[in-house]
């Protein structure tokens, strides 16, 4: 053998392993995630569906990785406020946020100025479930079911109230679509979430509403509240004789309410791939599957590019109503 390229192959093998023994503190250096607890920051009021969603995956998250995955309300300017802190927050895979159709899909064409983008400033993990949208009134509208609501209110227009959990909201939006094909006319009262304007709704300070089962189902089975379609192309097996709007003669008409998790754009892609795995192993838990099919949610889990193409397509559909309706933040 040539005695240079002797030479030259041991000047490499030793450039190569000392480049290994310098790599390897960097290695070492690397934390291991999680290394502290979680924060899960939830854009809305405690006591609607948001809040049972997060809590749901945040409880077996919690037993899962061996930290504590906490939900954190932080309700106000329909939603802007919890995403803006966290689109600041470190990524480092150790601050969550739960998404929706609002947050992600409404509010980038119902409001002017946001200090963030939607697209750029937050990485999708995955979806987490879709909740149907029920519509509901107070048992003193004299409406027995959805063909006598519409009636009602056209020939009181303006009359009656409806609440929501605030501005660009499921339910919100739920509404003001409904309220675009049937040509009612009914007034939005924006609520810090569904908790605060189920506490109107049932008083009857308000006559209407739309929610997710999870916080409507009770009040429905009580009698508190009427149901009276629900914004899903089938009939849901809770409320099996309410009709579908669409059945109504709104063929078209379909809503429902959907829940995700995003984490701040910089967040590793390993991280945010751990994450979406441990998420999916987490709605696959009887104690979510449990509480799911109670709810009538439809669990998601699937990839990340999965996630941010069905934002994609909710963002196409929503553009649209937003202008149609010209649903703006109140």
């Amino acid at each position: 053998m040539n005695p240079n390229s002797l030479s030259r192959r041991r000047v490499l093998q030793a450039a190569g392993a000392a480049a290994s023994v310098l790599a390897a503190p960097a290695l070492l250096a690397q934390p291991a995630w999680p290394s502290k607890p979680i924060r899960f920051v939830v854009p809305f009021a405690p006591g609607g569906t948001s809040e049972i969603v997060a809590r749901s995956v945040a409880a077996e998250l919690t037993k899962q990785l061996g930290q504590s995955v906490y939900v954190e309300n932080k309700p106000g300017g329909a939603g802007t406020i919890a995403m803006a802190e966290v689109a600041k927050a470190a990524p480092d895979g150790h601050t969550l946020i739960l998404t929706h159709v609002g947050t992600m899909a409404v509010n980038p064409y119902m409001l002017k100025n946001q200090p963030y983008d939607v697209n750029k400033d937050f990485l999708p993990v995955t979806l987490l479930a879709k909740v149907p949208n029920v519509f509901v009134i107070h048992p003193d509208v004299p409406a027995k079911n959805f063909q006598e609501f519409v009636v009602y209110v056209k020939k009181n227009p303006g009359q009656l109230n409806y609440g929501s959990a605030g501005n660009a909201s499921a339910g919100h939006l739920a509404m003001e679509y409904l309220k675009l094909v049937t040509g009612m006319f009914i007034t939005h009262i924006p609520y810090r979430g569904t908790g605060p304007q189920l506490t109107d709704l049932l008083s009857g300070r308000t006559q209407a509403s739309s929610a997710g089962m999870p916080a409507l189902g009770a009040h429905i089975r009580a009698g508190k509240l009427r149901a009276i379609a629900v914004g899903t192309q089938q009939r849901i097996a809770a409320l099996p004789d309410v009709p579908t709007v669409a059945e109504m003669g709104f063929k078209d008409f379909e809503t429902s309410q959907w829940y995700g998790m995003h984490v701040p754009a910089g967040t590793p892609p390993e991280i945010v791939k751990r994450l979406q795995e441990e998420c999916l192993k987490a709605l696959k838990s009887s104690a979510v599957t449990e509480r799911f099919a109670t709810d009538n949610a439809v669990r998601g889990g699937g990839p990340s590019a999965e996630y941010a193409s069905f934002i994609a397509g909710e963002q196409k559909i929503w553009s649209d109503i937003v202008k149609r309706a010209g649903i703006k933040a109140d």
